[in-house]
């Protein structure tokens, strides 16, 4: 099925979706102010080495200077020889995000160094860096200088020769892979050698695309070390992709008919870089000039909100609520009011089936990740189980992250995970509610009032002061005006104190304070 990719585009914030059959499958943001350091690789200025802590701070043309630790210095002649392990965990590392853009750039880690940091570098120093973590409050940026770029498929390391696996690949599959990368990515002449490293999502990727893959690191690299040879230090040699960017890295496939962007400049910039790094894709890229927002063409904002909601209804008249907890993602399918078929199983049936297709839709969507447990409607007919899972499976391998689905449990529930790749759309888009806290429901003004009169008790068994007054919202302190009088008298009485009451508009009702006087 063809596919349209829609950019919108604004100073703030960059935002793309996937459209299919005029529906939106994925969504995409980034914006400008959230976008971090981490993968940008500089050429610094050692500013300052420090023996006693084994390291060094340099200067990379931040604000604050960035830290830079002996151990992320280039591995030395005993880290050619690691063990297994650190070479293992080195694979597990660089492949743990499987995003368009990994969270941290890819270690090899050494052992215990064989020579002192002020052996290895001088200050004013011209040094290759890459960022591992951003500046965090008075603290400046992590750097390593063991340097990886991220593709689609691989991780380049041009410092090392070695070629790896994930380690969340099955063992069995790990070796017969190395095998194949190990012929596809030997280089050519004039091609720089290097190290890659096999990341999760591509164990079912073509030997095409892990060519590609190859060539766009290969390029990205030798213009990183030609940047380095002209500029002064300190200065940005590579940037890590922004969104626009990894959308022809990673969105774009034969089935894209077309990439349609409202920002003529950012058309340009695109045309650019696709023109240099992704050739195949320039026909497909398209300047949109259209009176109307590009994202009202598909209703796109509204299948947003409609996505930030527990409850997706279904055409038939059957609905799903999908609820999302910290552990798991679960998907409960109703019938609702469809009652069109001929009996009750029919009905089931066929509203399990819409449903298996809207669930599959949903979860690329949202981005939901993780564990995810859907609670199809009952069904009496073994072939009606068999069909709806037949079909779930099959709308679930068109989505680009991995899934795994068992088959229906014992309860009757269906068990799947979907590769977590980044923070889900409700996430980006929405914080717990300041009201609630999160929890979906807040107390009731009547419990609320009792929790004050309980409050107020331990207080004047605590305090001696003169009076007490309670500060609420409108609608506790109006309960206890009218239903609750008799009890908050009884109270003043019992304690000896006077109770006086003042509203608060602004608070929620859960909030309150109690004011000794």
């Amino acid at each position: 099925m063809g596919q349209d990719v829609l950019i919108n585009w604004a100073p703030q914030e960059t935002r793309v979706a996937v459209v299919e059959q005029g529906a939106v499958q994925e969504v995409h943001l980034e914006r400008t102010l959230e976008r971090g350091l981490v993968g940008n690789i500089y050429l610094g200025k050692v500013s300052r080495v420090l023996p006693g802590m084994q390291s060094a701070f340099i200067d990379i043309g931040l604000d604050r200077a960035a830290f830079l630790h002996v151990a992320d210095l280039m591995p030395n002649i005993a880290a050619k020889h690691a063990a297994p392990r650190e070479k293992a965990l080195a694979e597990s590392r660089a492949a743990d995000a499987d995003g368009a853009v990994p969270q941290t750039p890819a270690r090899v880690l050494s052992p215990n160094p064989v020579l002192p940091i002020e052996r290895q570098i001088f200050e004013g120093q011209a040094l290759m860096v890459q960022v591992l973590k951003d500046p965090i409050g008075t603290k400046g940026a992590r750097l390593t200088a063991q340097i990886s770029i991220a593709g689609r498929l691989l991780v380049f390391l041009p410092q090392d020769n070695h070629i790896g696996v994930s380690q969340k690949i099955p063992p069995a599959q790990r070796e017969a892979l190395r095998q194949r990368v190990q012929q596809l990515v030997a280089p050519q002449e004039g091609q720089p050698s290097g190290g890659f490293i096999l990341r999760t999502n591509a164990e079912d990727a073509s030997d095409q695309e892990l060519v590609e893959d190859v060539a766009y690191l290969r390029k990205t690299w030798l213009r990183i070390k030609e940047s380095a040879t002209r500029l002064p230090a300190p200065a940005v040699l590579h940037e890590d992709l922004n969104l626009m960017q990894r959308v022809l890295r990673d969105l774009v496939g034969v089935d894209t008919l077309s990439i349609r962007i409202d920002s003529r400049e950012q058309f340009g910039q695109m045309q650019a870089f696709a023109r240099e790094f992704m050739p195949d894709t320039l026909d497909k890229l398209q300047l949109y000039t259209g009176e109307r927002p590009i994202f009202d063409l598909f209703n796109i904002d509204e299948d947003i909100a409609r996505a930030l909601g527990r409850r997706v209804e279904l055409k038939s008249g059957g609905y799903l609520v999908i609820d999302q907890t910290e552990a798991l993602t679960t998907v409960d399918v109703n019938t609702g009011g469809f009652v069109g078929a001929r009996n009750f199983d029919d009905t089931v049936f066929r509203t399990n089936l819409e449903a298996a297709q809207a669930i599959a839709r949903q979860l690329r969507l949202r981005n939901l990740g993780g564990i995810v447990i859907v609670d199809f409607i009952d069904m009496t007919r073994e072939e009606h189980r068999d069909a709806v899972l037949t079909e779930f499976r099959k709308q679930l391998s068109r989505d680009r992250v991995k899934t795994m689905t068992g088959g229906f449990s014992q309860l009757g529930l269906v068990e799947m995970t979907r590769k977590r790749t980044r923070e889900s759309l409700a996430h980006m888009l929405s914080e717990p509610c300041a009201a609630c806290g999160g929890k979906g429901s807040v107390k009731t003004p009547r419990s609320v009032c009792y929790d004050i009169l309980r409050e107020i008790l331990r207080e004047a068994r605590a305090f001696n002061p003169r009076e007490f007054r309670v500060v609420a919202s409108p609608q506790v302190i109006e309960l206890f005006l009218d239903e609750e009088s008799q009890h908050l008298a009884g109270l003043s009485d019992f304690i000896g104190k006077p109770i006086s009451l003042q509203s608060e508009g602004r608070m929620t009702q859960e909030q309150y304070d109690i004011v000794l006087l």
